[in-house]
């Protein structure tokens, strides 16, 4: 009994310590996803999908359905374990820092749940890493939107935006 208890005490402090660097968990509405897939960036086998706090894997499984190829960074070890249970070897899943984390060379989509707080680093990380990467890529937000940046497409609470590189003066 002693055991159960002192797990789920860690269990809920992995949870609480995630929230103080990233986002909450929040499970993603599958349906809302698989809209956001299919009208606001359609997602096909060419695609490189990212999922920056991939939580469980929800967002890659839908990926994965459209046949993208999937990549995806969560801080907390039991969802990114959970996650990588799920997907199996469909996608890549790094128990990482999102923002010490560096885009994979053929992203094309990075999707991430957003919060108001952290959406002027999102927009210095996206920037900096398509001027790595030296080509554009596509970010889509659920939550918070970008104050920086205009979206391309909206709908709901699914924002996309482009990010291309800067060009040297």
């Amino acid at each position: 009994m002693t055991f159960l208890l002192i797990s789920l005490f860690v269990v809920a402090l992995l949870f609480a310590a995630t929230v103080l660097i990233g986002a909450p968990y929040v499970p993603s509405l599958r349906k809302e996803v698989q809209i956001a897939f299919r009208d606001l960036y359609p997602v096909n086998e060419t695609d490189l999908v990212v999922d920056l706090g991939a939580g469980d894997g929800s967002v890659l499984i839908e990926a994965c359905r459209c046949g993208a190829r999937c990549y995806g960074v969560e801080l907390n070890p039991v969802l990114g374990l959970l996650a990588k249970l799920r997907l199996r070897s469909n996608a890549t899943i790094r128990i990482a820092n999102m923002w010490q984390t560096h885009l994979p060379k053929d992203t094309t989509l990075v999707y991430v749940f957003s919060v108001s707080r952290d959406m002027t680093k999102l927009h210095e990380y996206m920037q900096r890493e398509v001027q790595r990467l030296q080509t554009p890529v596509t970010l889509m937000t659920f939550g918070a939107e970008l104050t920086s940046k205009e979206p391309v497409k909206r709908r709901k609470a699914h924002a996309v935006y482009e990010f291309i590189p800067l060009q040297a003066d």
